[in-house]
């Protein structure tokens, strides 16, 4: 499985979380729950909003990019390491690996920028709530997400690029589980410096400058709850801001740590990488909208709906 050192690497071997058959079928289970949850939250939360027109709001238009991006997301990284975990060649090519770390940084670093814009929209929802038909236009909303998606491909581009115009001549055992660019640059036949500092640069637009915004437009959000009169509606807040909060933590923290902090141990980044490559598109939709009482409610419309269709064909 080595090509030699003249040659160019045509085909990667993905090494996977473990080489234990009995662990491999744990994680296999594990893996298909999580990606059956992620799927049908993410098509749920955005079939309710396209019917239910009191979702037809700036936050759920924001949720249903979101949404959109957490299952493209997951789709790109879970069937393959679905398949390659009943597998016992665990091969992909050097054109489907350039593929799936391409369209894995679009859709993580969409989500990025969208995790802020929604964070900014609730901070002119809670601090400015007079001003917020007139500032969240459907003008404004469509710019930001046109611009999230584009600063999300741009910083693709440019990661992937650097990535991959490195020779790779060595080695094409990948200590992964998906074609992640940190995994693929220890591969690299040259010095990889000059990538590692574009990545670094690139992590600081895509990730520190978002979750900076996010953690000031919080900021305000709680000096302005903690100002409530009303103890039911500080709860409330603090409860939503709380769950939010820990999506970003989770999400951003686990990305900081593989792309901005010196290298950890392979299985260390492994395990970070479940976190936002598999967990977190699942998480989003949950946390974010299905445990909203709106969402509850346009729920149960729908399925009050359709099980009324039901009776009158019976009947």
């Amino acid at each position: 499985m080595r090509e030699t050192n003249q040659t160019q690497v045509t085909e990667f071997l993905l090494l996977g979380l473990s080489d234990d058959p009995h662990t491999q079928k744990l994680l296999f289970i594990l893996f298909l729950g999580v990606y059956l949850i992620t799927v049908l939250a993410n098509l749920l939360l955005t079939y309710l909003v396209q019917v239910d027109s009191r979702l037809h709001t700036p936050m759920y238009f924001f949720l249903c990019n979101l949404s959109l991006a957490d299952f493209c997301f997951s789709t790109n990284i879970v069937p393959q390491a679905l398949a390659h975990l009943l597998s016992q060649k665990k091969i992909i090519s050097f054109t489907r690996c350039a593929a799936q770390l391409l369209f894995f940084l679009i859709f993580g670093c969409t989500q990025c920028a969208f995790l802020a814009v929604m964070s900014y929209d609730r901070y002119v929802a809670i601090c400015n709530p007079l001003h917020y038909p007139s500032i969240m236009t459907w003008r404004v909303c469509v710019q930001l997400a046109a611009g999230s998606w584009t600063s999300g491909i741009l910083v693709s581009v440019v990661d992937t690029t650097f990535t991959l115009s490195l020779p790779y001549q060595g080695s094409n055992s990948i200590a992964h589980f998906f074609c992640e660019a940190p995994a693929l640059l220890i591969l690299a036949s040259t010095d990889t410096h000059t990538s590692e500092m574009v990545i670094f640069l690139m992590g600081v637009v895509i990730l520190l400058i978002p979750v900076s915004l996010i953690l000031v437009s919080y900021s305000h959000i709680i000096v302005t709850v903690v100002r409530m009169k009303s103890a039911v509606g500080r709860l409330k807040a603090f409860s939503t801001c709380g769950s939010h909060l820990m999506v970003v933590i989770l999400f951003y923290g686990s990305a900081i740590v593989t792309y901005m902090t010196p290298k950890s141990s392979k299985e260390e980044e492994k395990l970070v990488s479940v976190f936002y490559g598999v967990v977190t598109p699942m998480l989003n939709p949950l946390i974010y909208s299905l445990r909203n009482k709106d969402v509850k409610g346009a729920l149960r419309k729908v399925a009050t709906r359709n099980f009324s269709c039901r009776l009158e064909i019976f009947h």
